[in-house]
């Protein structure tokens, strides 16, 4: 876009003699003249006195012909995409003009109307620019001096003058209207036009292949890079496009607004795809590419120049020398086996995450590593950091976390286990958390958490804490917490609709013997015909408004009270079943153990416990009477 303004220097100015040539390059011919008398160009202006249009057309042998004219007249009848659009049409336009010095001590009426004109990269659209804070006046003379103003500009520019621009005319018009009606116009916004279009060329698409699968995440500013995850699998759904190679398209050519012939360049080919795909691939082509969508989850792999989608892989280890992190997700449907079993060793090394739909891990799992799949079985042990996610999971030796709904471990160490359905085989210290549990043998410091049962067949230890909660569930907690602010939110204004219907109320009774007297009155001013005074109509409607106010208080306090009786019952109901709950030992109690039951309403805790050599097994809770309760061994 060309600059408002010039920081050059001059030299002192020269008074240059006005001087007609006839040229097709105006600027070079200005910038001889400023040269040959020692001056800036930027002092020199010309006045347009001839624009004469010329085009020629090779032949069908591709020889030259002679330039011809046009008139003004055909002129507008070539804007012609036929013409324009062929490479052997050629144009040119040769100006007459006459340069001469600016008068630089002559008042310009345009000298506050900051104007240029400017292209796109290719030159096909061309813009009248308009600074903000240019200021004109209006004179009679603005219209056409502001289109020789234009033209003077796209001339310098080497912009063609009466082609491209048809919708020139449209847009001085509707600027010069508005200095028309303002007289004096001040642009508070810089404003850019549309004042010549020629034919833009599409451009040519060279060939693409794109690996969509090959997911690499975009990084925030403050995010780093994870180089433990690396991709050794790459996932993928059903339906989800996964290759895309971009046919080459030549492009279409163009003409600017210099009458330039815009050639399209020839497509490059350098990726056309050599791989093959087997039926676990879907390819879809047409006239603009070939898509390779998944036809199935999995993972892809490429085998013998062949892409194709596989469910299950084996590895010897995942470690950030080898694989780095899995994370394929749960719903993908990969099934991973890792072979490595070394009991010194990690099968699973520090810090992975795998995140797959079924995993079997021979070996352990190391430090802080995380596994999350549907399904999971681990031959070797977890470290106490390791966390492990699974609906159904299978752990030999446990230290870790693990997370799930049906979780069976051989033995426990002091690790953390929290599902629905817990089956434990020897628990040596550690923190359970289930629906049910079941511990063949009970060693010491175990904290056994349940919703509905508890059962040890062999206990072999002491200080183990035995506890049926209804709210172990997090989502029965947070209901419970809502319930109770819903409670005592509706206990406030239960209060306070009390307290506005007792003051309701007195008002009523003590305004009842002045309305039965007001209404004695207006019945016998009725029934003879006499116009009721306006003051009794006025307060008898008062005491109407009073009464049906009282009835509509009376209304919302009952429902408030429904509503609070309703939530109060939903509160109780958070351990209607805890009467049901058993805490069951098969074995002889040794030691000092406790059995727990976490009431919610009341909310208190009640302990028992039992006596070391007794052979009670079974152990409930028990309701005295209201609001009390206690635990008492039971029969099945």
């Amino acid at each position: 876009m060309a600059l408002f303004g010039s920081d050059k220097k001059t030299k002192t100015a020269r008074k240059v003699r006005p001087t007609v040539i006839k040229t097709q390059n105006v600027a070079k011919e200005i910038f001889k003249i400023a040269k040959s008398y020692e001056i800036e160009p930027e002092l020199l202006d010309f006045n347009i006195l001839d624009i004469q249009t010329y085009t020629k057309m090779k032949n069908e042998k591709k020889e030259e012909t002679e330039w011809e004219e046009v008139t003004p007249e055909a002129l507008r009848e070539l804007d012609d995409e036929s013409y324009f659009l062929n490479p052997n049409f050629q144009i040119k336009q040769i100006y007459e003009i006459e340069v001469f010095s600016k008068r630089l001590h002559e008042e310009d009426p345009y000298k506050n109307f900051k104007t240029a004109v400017g292209a796109n990269a290719t030159k096909c659209k061309v813009y009248l620019s308009i600074a903000e804070g240019s200021i004109v006046d209006y004179n009679p003379r603005f219209e056409s001096d502001f289109v020789d103003l234009i033209n003077k500009k796209k001339i310098r520019a080497g912009i063609l003058v009466h082609i491209f621009d048809e919708m020139l005319p449209d847009v001085v018009s509707k600027i010069s209207a508005r200095i028309r009606v303002a007289q004096h116009l001040e642009f508070e916004k810089a404003e850019t036009h549309l004042i010549a279009e020629g034919f833009e060329p599409t451009l040519t698409t060279n060939d693409a292949l794109i690996l969509h699968f090959e997911k690499n995440k975009e990084l925030n500013d403050n995010e780093k890079v994870d180089y433990a995850s690396r991709g050794f699998i790459q996932s993928v759904k059903k339906d989800e496009l996964l290759i895309e190679y971009i046919k080459p398209k030549l492009g279409k050519p163009g003409r600017n607004c210099r009458g330039e012939y815009m050639k399209p360049t020839e497509p490059i080919v350098k990726n056309e795809p050599t791989f093959k795909v087997d039926s676990t691939i879907k390819v879809v082509e047409d006239e603009e590419s070939i898509k390779y969508y998944a036809n199935e989850n999995g993972y892809i792999a490429f085998e013998n120049e062949t892409y194709l989608i596989k469910n299950e892989v084996d590895v010897g280890e995942i470690s950030f020398k080898t694989t780095g992190s899995i994370q394929s997700g749960i719903d993908s449907d990969v099934d991973i086996s890792v072979k490595e079993a070394d009991a010194i060793k990690d099968a699973v090394g520090t810090g992975m995450v795998v995140e797959v739909t079924k995993i079997k891990i021979e070996g352990n799992v190391g430090s802080n590593a995380k596994v999350i799949a549907k399904e999971a079985v681990i031959h070797g042990q977890t470290h106490k950091t390791a966390v492990v996610k699974a609906d159904d999971l299978e752990i030999n030796v446990h230290k870790g976390k693990a997370y799930g709904k049906n979780i069976r471990v051989t033995r426990l160490e002091h690790g953390k286990i929290e599902g629905e359905k817990v089956k434990v085989g020897q628990a040596l210290g550690g923190i359970i958390l289930g629906k049910e549990i079941d511990i063949d043998i009970c060693a010491s410091h175990v904290k056994a958490t349940a919703t509905k049962r508890i059962e040890i067949q062999k206990l072999q230890g002491s200080e183990n804490v035995f506890t049926i909660d209804p709210l172990l569930n997090k989502n029965a907690k947070e209901d419970l917490d809502s319930n109770q602010k819903n409670i005592q939110e509706l206990k406030l204004k239960i209060k306070e609709l009390n307290r506005e219907l007792k003051k309701q109320t007195y008002l009523v009774k003590e305004a009842t013997p002045a309305f039965l007297d007001i209404k004695k009155r207006l019945m016998h001013y009725k029934k003879n015909g006499v116009k009721m005074p306006a003051s009794f109509v006025k307060k008898y409607k008062q005491f109407q408004s009073m009464q049906e106010n009282m009835k509509n208080l009376k209304a919302e306090y009952e429902v408030r009270q429904d509503q609070l009786n309703l939530l109060t019952t939903k509160n109780s109901s958070f351990q209607e079943n805890i009467l049901d709950a058993r805490v069951i030992n098969r074995d002889k109690w040794i030691g000092y153990n406790e059995i727990k039951f976490k009431l919610v309403d009341p909310p208190v805790e009640v302990v028992y416990k039992p006596m070391e050599g007794s052979r009670e097994h079974v152990f409930g809770l028990v309701q005295l009477e209201e609001g009390e309760y206690v635990i008492r061994p039971m029969s099945e």
